[in-house]
């Protein structure tokens, strides 16, 4: 694992001081004018006049405070919503609707590179990374900005019967996001429910707010006012009260396991309809024809992407016993070589964590493995480097020999850990690919077509890759089996979880 430092004790501390003194400058450039409550078209304070401080997990240095939405800022929210949707959106044709989506899409990306930078100090994401998010939250407005003409519903006549089924937006709805992805998870969430007809209500995490922010200052000319609301806060009192607010009648959540059940139970008490797209322990599997330098950089970019913090990320690998070694060898040598450094340096391939509670987190399950008489083929945790001790890092691991029952395997971690597992028969192998609560993704490296087909088919997941990997294209639906949520995004599926259909039963006697 290398770093962007010097060795020597000065060189050290000067770049140290360099990183910090270049994310100041850059956060003066790039953060929100207005860091309140966007609400019916204004940036206000929070009712209690409260703020919390978001932080640069780079540098552990405070970038600016923010407005703490609670209960009563989420009332004036979910007001102005509907004011907009029975005032002004629902008077949009579909026509009109595709025009606000495409002109928020062109001013994504006139602005990408502020985005991508704002993305990087708030996430801590390489700045290559950020762009590829800020490139894809113009996609989803565009691509649903192409469908928002489909206009689905049915006819049907029998005797003197006269059936009709329409869809119709549901009005306001509740979208709360994880901080994983900030911008891009912001652009899932608005472009279908917008597209469709209704009027948001946005919480994005508490650990990322600005991009959500920035975005609601670039579209107040664009998007009417109360159309879309930005409500920073923590996810146990903003999130919650969003949840279970008895105006909204969607909702739908980007996160934990654990926190979507909880999104689910308040949603239960308002009888509101929900989507979840939830945590994932997915597999990646490889079989004994595969190109070993490719399996070993799809291998890596499934699970080290992002830092590990990708819900579908490829945390457990199953490798055939013909190319195991020859491929885990690759695999250490490639993690070896990697560059963990200043996200905002071109040339970094991990930036930090996105805060210090998923530094520990991480940690833990490291520890975890190591209790339970794992073989580390990389042993990871935080680094032993002074210019990046006050950031958020991990260095990646590579731990094999674990049951497949353990905790490390089992649960989400959502950081850069991969379990590995030998395998030689297909049955079993499959077995414990499938022996865990989630069921998001899963991936398939092989060159045999016949095989990758079988193995897809075989892996309980939502979205299945074959020889590549987080190559998500709008258009296909993303979602997952068992406890890795409810619904689908990213597709023209999408607005179906965004409408709901009428029907019109009409008698001509």
């Amino acid at each position: 694992m290398s770093s962007q430092t010097d060795a020597s004790e000065d060189g050290t501390v000067e770049e140290q001081a360099t990183m910090q003194e270049r994310h100041e400058s850059v956060a003066a450039e790039v953060l929100p004018d207005s860091t309140g409550l966007y609400v019916g078209g204004e940036f206000v304070d929070a009712a209690a006049a409260e703020t919390f401080d978001t932080v640069d997990p780079a540098t552990g240095e405070v970038l600016t405070d923010v407005a703490r939405g609670r209960e009563a800022d989420v009332d004036r929210a979910v007001s102005a919503a509907w004011s907009a949707f029975e005032e002004t959106w629902s008077g949009y044709a579909a026509g009109r609707r595709q025009r606000v989506l495409t002109a928020v899409a062109d001013t994504i990306e006139d602005h990408t590179e502020e985005l991508a930078k704002l993305e990087t100090l708030d996430n801590g994401k390489p700045i290559s990374e950020a762009r590829v998010d800020v490139r894809g939250a113009a996609e989803q407005f565009r691509y649903f900005a192409g469908v928002v003409r489909e206009n689905p519903g049915e006819t049907m006549s029998e005797g003197s019967r006269y059936g009709q089924v329409i869809a119709e937006p549901y009005g306001v709805v509740g979208q709360v996001i994880q901080w994983n992805f900030p911008l891009l998870m912001a652009s899932w969430k608005l472009a279908p429910a917008l597209a469709a007809g209704n009027c948001s209500v946005l919480k994005p995490a508490e650990q990322t707010p600005l991009s959500a922010l920035r975005l609601a200052e670039l579209i107040d000319d664009v998007v009417p006012d109360g159309v879309v609301n930005v409500l920073p806060g923590y996810g146990e009192e903003a999130g919650e009260a969003v949840a279970s607010h008895p105006d909204v009648r969607k909702i739908a959540f980007t996160g934990s396991t654990a926190v979507g059940k909880r999104v689910m139970k308040n949603a239960a008490e308002t009888v509101t309809d929900v989507t979840l797209e939830l945590g994932g322990k997915s597999p990646v599997v490889v079989f004994p024809d595969v190109d070993v330098d490719r399996a070993v950089s799809l291998v890596s970019a499934a699970i080290f992407y992002n830092s590990g913090e990708c819900c579908e990320a490829g945390s457990r690998l199953f490798v055939h016993e013909a190319v195991a070694d020859e491929l885990l060898d690759g695999l250490a040598a490639a993690v070896e070589s990697t560059t963990l450094g200043d996200p905002l340096d071109e040339e970094t391939d991990l930036g930090p964590k996105v805060s210090r509670e998923q530094v520990e987190r991480t940690v833990e399950y490291v520890e975890a493995a190591r209790e339970e008489g794992g073989e580390f083929l990389v042993d990871g945790g935080e680094p032993d480097d002074a210019t990046l001790e006050d950031g958020c890092y991990v260095e990646p691991t590579l731990v094999e020999g674990l049951d497949h029952d353990s905790p490390p395997v089992q649960e989400e971690i959502f950081g850069p850990v991969l379990t590995v597992f030998r395998w030689d028969d297909y049955d079993e192998m499959i077995e414990l690919a499938n022996d865990v609560e989630y069921g998001l993704a899963g991936g398939v490296i092989t060159d045999d077509v016949r095989q990758a087909n079988e193995a897809a088919r075989d892996i309980e997941a939502g979205y299945v890759w074959i020889n590549s990997y987080h190559d998500l294209v709008p258009g296909l639906p993303f979602g997952g089996y068992k406890q890795s949520g409810i619904g689908r995004e990213l597709s023209a599926d999408t607005l179906d979880h965004y409408r709901r259909t009428k029907t019109i039963n009409l008698s001509l006697r």
